[in-house]
């Protein structure tokens, strides 16, 4: 089966990039469309089909990703319509962007699924969660799991939480990039070589997601693990409790979900 994307931006680009890395599809059997050949240059460097028409997108492919910027999707949505029929499944990537308002810019009908992935999808480590609307057919679930569980870890869940998902593995990336490089800065500051500490920092952080993944403790338990009394980590710690470590990553989480349900609200009120 075919597959086609609707932009060919980051968010199509990590989806494709995994995709041909699980060879979960061929590149022929995707296509991408982009308002110009500029924006398809990366997609199209990776061997997928490229067009400047959404149309195209729709009348050549069965699955059609919803890979634009959430200000776009209501354009898009009432561009490609027309051509929308009850053989399309759409599944949309677009943060703070519901299932009821794609809906209500498609045919009676139209099978949606909402999904949030990340950019480790890029390398098959992502994490997804998806919900589906209420159109769906139980083999437009079972083709989802399909496509998402080669990229990494996928699950189903209510529409409720696809904000807080966005908040927390969505956006968590960029979170666990900004905490290894600090920790390579500390490293630097303490002697050693940058490209020393980035790697050692790197491999920290995937080690320990490993653990919490793999093992059966919580992150406080093995945090304790660590921690020696009396002992250096201890001292550690403390200083991350001063600085406010934990509340600014529960406000990062906070900040981002809060704008997701913005960005809804605002579309939904448009729309009205």
């Amino acid at each position: 089966m075919s597959i086609g994307f609707l932009g060919a931006g980051k968010v199509a680009q990590t989806i494709v990039r995994g995709f041909l890395l699980a060879d979960i599809i061929p590149a022929a059997q995707m296509t991408a469309s982009a308002p110009t050949s500029r924006n398809l240059k990366v997609i199209k460097e990776m061997g997928v089909n490229c067009t400047n028409s959404n149309k195209e997108i729709v009348t050549k492919n069965q699955t059609i990703f919803i890979a634009v910027k959430p200000n776009m999707v209501s354009n898009v949505l009432k561009e490609i319509s027309p051509a929308v029929t009850h053989n399309h499944m759409l599944v949309s990537l677009a943060a703070g962007i519901s299932v009821e308002f794609i809906e209500s810019r498609l045919p009676v009908g139209a099978r949606v699924i909402r999904a949030m992935p990340n950019t480790p999808c890029g390398i098959g480590e992502g994490a997804t969660m998806y919900t589906c609307g209420s159109a769906v057919k139980e083999e437009d679930k079972i083709l989802t799991e399909k496509y998402f569980r080669s990229l990494g870890y996928c699950m189903e869940g209510d529409e409720t939480m696809i904000d807080a998902v966005m908040a927390v593995s969505g956006s968590g990336p960029a979170y666990a990039y900004i905490a290894i490089d600090a920790l390579a800065d500390g490293g630097v500051k303490m002697g050693l070589p940058r490209e020393i500490a980035i790697k050692l920092a790197a491999q920290t952080l995937l080690g320990s997601a490993k653990l919490v993944l793999q093992g059966d403790k919580h992150p406080s338990e093995l945090k304790d693990d660590v921690c020696s009394p009396g002992g250096t980590t201890i001292d550690a710690i403390h200083q991350l409790e001063k600085g406010g470590f934990r509340k600014c990553l529960i406000e990062a989480v906070e900040a981002a979900c809060l704008k997701a349900k913005e960005l809804n609200t605002i579309n939904m009120q448009q729309r009205k």
